[in-house]
Parts: C-alpha cells; sequence; structure tokens
C-alpha cells in the first residue's frame, strides 16, 4: 500500500511539472479549477445552503474541488502517508490510498481538460466540448467512485470516537513536524463528517448528480 500511495503522489507531482513547463497549459487548467468550482457551488447550493449539510458541502468544495494550490498540503501527505498506511488500522490505510488514487486521477484529466481548452474564460459549451475530447468515460466514472468510497468511509470512521481523540492529539507534533496544512485538512473532514446527520444519503447525492453530469456531458451534441 505504501508504494501505490507514493506512486500516486508522484503522479501528481508530474502532473503540476507538466504544468509549470507550459505557462498556456497552466493557465488553461486553473481557468478549467475554476469553472469546476463554480460549477459545483451551483449544482449543489441546496446542500451548501442547508445549516445540516453546509460544513460538509464546503469541505467538498472547498478542500477536494477548490481551485487552490495545494501543494503544501500534498508535500506534507507525502511525508506522513506511508507512516498513516502502516500505523492506522486498515480502513484508515484505505481511506488514504484512496484519496491519493483520486487525487492523481483528478489532476490527470484536468489536465487534459486545460490541454484541449479552446475559449478562455470557460463557458458550458466549451467545457462540454473540451470534456468530449479527453473521452475517458471509465475514468471519469471511476473518479465518481472513488469520491463515493472516500465519503462513505469517512462517514463510518468519524463515528468511532477512538479515532477523532487520535486525529486530535496529533496536533501538537503534526505542528512540530511541519504537517499543520495536513492536520488542518484532516480535521475539517472529520469534523464536516462528523457533523452530518445522514451522511451516507449526502455522498450518494453527490455521486449520483456528478453521474448524471457526466452522462449528460457525454452525450450532449452541443
Amino acid at each position: 500500500m505504501t508504494h501505490e500511495i507514493q506512486g500516486f503522489l508522484e503522479a501528481v507531482a508530474s502532473e503540476r511539472a507538466r504544468r509549470a513547463a507550459d505557462l498556456q497549459l497552466s493557465v488553461r487548467v486553473d481557468e478549467v479549477k475554476r469553472y469546476q468550482h463554480e460549477r459545483f457551488s451551483s449544482t449543489y447550493r441546496d446542500l451548501l445552503e442547508a445549516p445540516a449539510s453546509s460544513k460538509a458541502a464546503r469541505f467538498f468544495l472547498d478542500e477536494l474541488y477548490g481551485p487552490a494550490d495545494f501543494s503544501l498540503r500534498d508535500a506534507q501527505f507525502s511525508r506522513v502517508a506511508p507512516k498513516v498506511a502502516k500505523f492506522f488500522p486498515g480502513e484508515i490505510g484505505q481511506i488514504v490510498l484512496n484519496l491519493a488514487r483520486l487525487h492523481a486521477l483528478s489532476e490527470r484529466l484536468d489536465t487534459e481538460m486545460g490541454a484541449r481548452t479552446l475559449q478562455l474564460p470557460l463557458t458550458p459549451p466549451a467545457y462540454a466540448v473540451a470534456w468530449r475530447a479527453v473521452g475517458q468515460a471509465s475514468a471519469r466514472t471511476e473518479q465518481i467512485k472513488l469520491v463515493r468510497e472516500v465519503g462513505l468511509a469517512l462517514a463510518k470512521q468519524v463515528r468511532k470516537p477512538l479515532i477523532r481523540a487520535s486525529l486530535r492529539l496529533m496536533r501538537v507534533p503534526a505542528k512540530a513536524a511541519g504537517l499543520d496544512s495536513l492536520q488542518a485538512f484532516l480535521e475539517a473532514g472529520f469534523d464536516a463528517f462528523r457533523d452530518l446527520p445522514r451522511a451516507a444519503e449526502f455522498v450518494l447525492t453527490i455521486s449520483t448528480r456528478e453521474q448524471v453530469i457526466a452522462t449528460q456531458l457525454f452525450s450532449d451534441s452541443g
């Protein structure tokens, strides 16, 4: 598992290096991420505005779908991931692995979208054209599946008091080790799902809507 996690993180770094070497591509990928962030805000406005689900929806929007630069967090994740996979229970190790897999897949698809984006700023028709040019329907399905699996696994784990207590105890050593960005991300995720009354329903709502949107994008003739 450790080697798999490291492999996915290296794939993320490779995508970033590819963009850094091509300013035009970097600008286009940033635009893809901005567009997707706004689309998520619109698609899940009901979840973002509902008191019961707003924190979890905001976590998805800002930490998983956001256009922010996560290179610091990813660098910290790369340093600590092997230890997480080694010392935490198997369920947590699987969450870490799936998060790394999802991150690598999403970054690759975003790069491919950027490479096929011809119009800035992006409009819905232009985004759909780039989407179909990239294709890879099976990769899109896998992306949605990983979102669902990570979400459901988090929902299950946050119900275990020992896991949350252990995470709180990591604050001081995490800061001392220069892992404060990663620690904040983990705590935000656990807190968001801990306060969610129907977590499984929330996750399935997202995965279902994303699959419908993906299907529409592939079938849209523009």
